[in-house]
């Protein structure tokens, strides 16, 4: 009878452990801060998935779907819900599936996400930068708030993974370029300054840096500048600062304000670390000068 009651004790604390330690995970703070950050600081979610009111994000529905549409020659959608409401947003999704449609690009039953989401720029993602995220998502409060279906027009999309992206190591992210160029890929740089058109998906090769890409909003039509280190058409001559500021705080280096979508991202950007700010900078030196 011992025997019997000890063996079912023991199996009982097995499920425990089973159960707890996924959550402890979830609710570690380190964890859980680096999450914040990657989602609202460097990744600049926010500005697909969180609803605006009077042109300003609304943070009492951060994260519950976009307010805009992005309507290319391949598919209309828009930014999905990232809270965990059971349904309309990841409740029911595992970690596993979470993951997968960062890295991947697959919804759990198996169907394409549009490549608006920039995740062949994310597969350079560590696992425990994989696992904060998740994390931090698990955290935030669920709203419901049902986005509209995707609508995917042609043939499935072929989306060019960049060939110099792959997970980084640790030990990689202490180098300050390859810091940098970690750092851009989760802040999907090259989404627009690597793409010379709508019409046509990034091109991770012969464009990479060039920009070209135009943008129509309220605030007018907008053109993805070159951030290459080319000295005249690109950031070759700009200083340190100048770059920093334009990251940060959306002015260019004449003085003038910068057009969204930039404009957007420096709101974000501008609680980057200051170790961040300059692997950025170094990155961007980096980049080989393209005309």
């Amino acid at each position: 009878m011992l025997r019997t009651m000890l063996a079912n004790v023991s199996a009982a604390l097995a499920v425990v452990m089973v159960v707890v330690s996924p959550a402890s995970a979830q609710t570690d703070p380190a964890l859980l801060a680096r999450g914040d950050y990657l989602v609202n600081v460097i990744g600049a979610c926010g500005n697909c998935h969180t609803p605006r009111e009077k042109g300003q994000p609304d943070l009492t529905k951060q994260l519950s779907g976009g307010f805009q549409t992005f309507d290319e020659p391949w598919f209309r959608v828009k930014g999905a819900n990232l809270t965990p409401d059971p349904e309309t947003g990841l409740g029911r999704w595992s970690d596993a599936e979470i993951k997968s449609a960062l890295l991947e690009g697959k919804r759990p039953n198996g169907t394409p996400i549009a490549p608006i989401m920039p995740f062949p720029l994310y597969r350079s993602m560590t696992p425990r930068d994989l696992d904060a995220i998740v994390a931090y998502l698990r955290s935030v409060p669920a709203i419901k708030n049902q986005v509209q279906a995707p609508e995917y027009r042609k043939e499935a999309f072929n989306v060019p993974y960049p060939d110099a992206i792959r997970q980084a190591t640790d030990e990689e992210l202490k180098q300050p370029v390859k810091r940098g160029a970690y750092l851009a890929a989760l802040g999907h740089c090259m989404a627009c300054h690597a793409r010379r058109s709508v019409d046509a998906p990034p091109d991770f090769k012969g464009s990479w840096g060039a920009g070209g890409r135009e943008f129509v909003s309220p605030a007018g039509k907008v053109t993805a500048a070159n951030i290459s280190s080319h000295k005249e058409k690109g950031l070759g001559a700009w200083t340190d600062a100048e770059i920093k500021r334009s990251l940060t705080e959306g002015v260019s280096r004449d003085g003038r304000r910068l057009k969204p979508p930039m404009l957007e991202y420096a709101g974000y950007w501008k609680s980057l670390m200051p170790e961040d700010l300059d692997a950025l900078v170094a990155w961007l030196r980096s980049i080989p000068p393209i005309e």
